[in-house]
């Protein structure tokens, strides 16, 4: 069984670093209410990565966009989002604090920002649609969309446990984390732009 896939996931959509935009977010929150956005920030994110796994390639045959094409602009958004977390910044292209702010206001906070962007954004996305590609057989495929779920209880636990984790760890441990899986994130994304640029460029292989 391959791992990568989960590795990567799990590199990129990170639920431990958002474990303080959560605590930020979910401030003056009951516990009900707190439970209830750890529940749909959950299964939203299971939502994103279920749905590019099984409609990503569909999205692309209808774009007219080659899957290397999409193998390298991922790639790159990988590699950009693996430097934002070597920064100890959370895995995707954040907005800024005031879109962010606005973001709250018109959507519920489950989802946007902590499902989108924060956790499944264009990052998450384009990884899960490269590696749907390669899912050959339904049980390939059933072990993606399996791997979303493992995220999504991983995210799940760390946000219910998101007091004890921001007492235990600190800011600096939090940090530290983060530069440990962009380190991981950054290897893992030179791999996909290279898969990419083979198949474009057939002659980069020999």
């Amino acid at each position: 069984m391959d791992f990568k896939p989960l590795v990567t996931l799990l590199a990129i959509v990170n639920p431990l670093a958002i474990v303080p935009f959560f605590i930020h977010y979910t401030q003056d929150f009951t516990r009900e209410q707190r439970r209830r956005t750890i529940w749909i920030s959950s299964f939203s994110t299971f939502v994103v990565i279920t749905t590019s796994a099984l409609m990503g390639l569909h999205i692309l045959d209808f774009f007219s966009i080659s899957l290397a094409s999409f193998q390298v602009g991922g790639g790159m958004l990988l590699l950009t989002s693996s430097l934002a977390m070597l920064n100890a910044q959370p895995a995707e292209a954040k907005s800024n604090e005031e879109e962010m702010h606005d973001a709250s206001v018109r959507a519920s906070i489950a989802v946007v920002p902590l499902t989108i962007p924060l956790l499944a954004g264009p990052a998450t996305m384009s990884t899960v649609v490269i590696y749907a590609e390669k899912a050959k057989t339904f049980w390939q495929m059933s072990t993606l969309v399996g791997y979303g779920l493992v995220i999504a209880l991983a995210t799940a636990l760390c946000f219910s446990l998101a007091q004890p984790i921001a007492r235990g760890l600190g800011k600096t441990g939090i940090n530290v984390m983060t530069r440990l899986m962009g380190l991981i994130l950054a290897a893992l994304a030179v791999e996909v732009m290279s898969d990419g640029l083979i198949k474009l460029f057939p002659i980069l292989g020999r």
